[in-house]
């Protein structure tokens, strides 16, 4: 399927891409799915693990997610132990260990910001060898406010040393763009994983990607139209 080949906000220049980790780079739903079911039944008893709710707010911080769905806080001790556990399932989505190489070649620096703590998602990335391929991989709890604030985005950027006119958020959650977008930074919205596309498209991402491969040649566009940007500003569409 075609890409949306053409963001509302051109990001000339282009020296950084942000990334959220689970649904973007790393598929980690059913691991994700498991552990929550396994707290759930541990801290609250049993009944049907309202798994589907907790997707709903993903991109956001583990505690808060369970202040707003009126979970207890005690969840989250047993969600990390089983995460931990079942780490090794964790796989990366075809084309990204290519995409993060395309990048890098071209000089654009990476970072993700995401929901779950540091500590973890460092572990998890150093496990599938992905580690080395970021300049800062920033957590929910090494922020003062996580996702949707701009907190997060605003610490990735400051370790990579790029300003937000420079950079794009690429995530696959409503909380990702808005944090985007708070922090006055062009945003995409990554619609190869579990995320929500009518949603997400209904948040006005700048750009939708339909795979990483896009995301590289995203950052090609980018540089070639800030090569022509003394000719004049093209007249650019919406995504649809």
């Amino acid at each position: 399927m075609p890409a949306d080949p053409l963001p509302a906000r051109p990001v000339p220049g282009l020296r950084a891409v942000v990334f959220d980790l689970d649904g973007v780079l790393v598929d980690s739903f059913a691991v994700m799915r498991e552990a929550f079911a396994a707290a759930y039944r541990e801290v609250v008893g049993e009944g049907d693990p309202p798994f589907r709710e907790y997707c709903a707010h993903l991109g956001r911080y583990f505690p808060e997610i369970m202040r707003i769905m009126g979970l207890p806080p005690d969840m989250e001790a047993p969600f990390v132990r089983e995460s931990y556990r079942l780490q090794s399932r964790v796989r990366v989505y075809d084309g990204v260990p290519a995409m993060l190489h395309r990048l890098r070649d071209l000089g654009i620096r990476t970072a993700v910001a995401t929901g779950k703590s540091g500590a973890r998602a460092r572990s998890l990335l150093g496990d599938l060898g992905l580690l080395p391929l970021f300049g800062a991989v920033i957590g929910s709890d090494e922020v003062p406010r996580p996702k949707p604030a701009p907190d997060i985005v605003r610490r990735a950027l400051r370790e990579l040393a790029v300003p937000p006119g420079a950079a794009v958020m690429v995530g696959d959650a409503v909380s990702d763009l808005r944090s985007a977008r708070s922090a006055g930074v062009a945003s995409a919205a990554a619609v190869w994983g579990e995320g929500d596309e009518a949603g997400l498209r209904a948040a006005a991402p700048d750009f939708v990607v339909r795979e990483p491969a896009e995301i590289a040649r995203l950052a090609e566009d980018q540089g070639e139209r800030a090569g022509d940007s003394n000719s004049g500003s093209p007249e650019i569409p919406r995504t649809g």
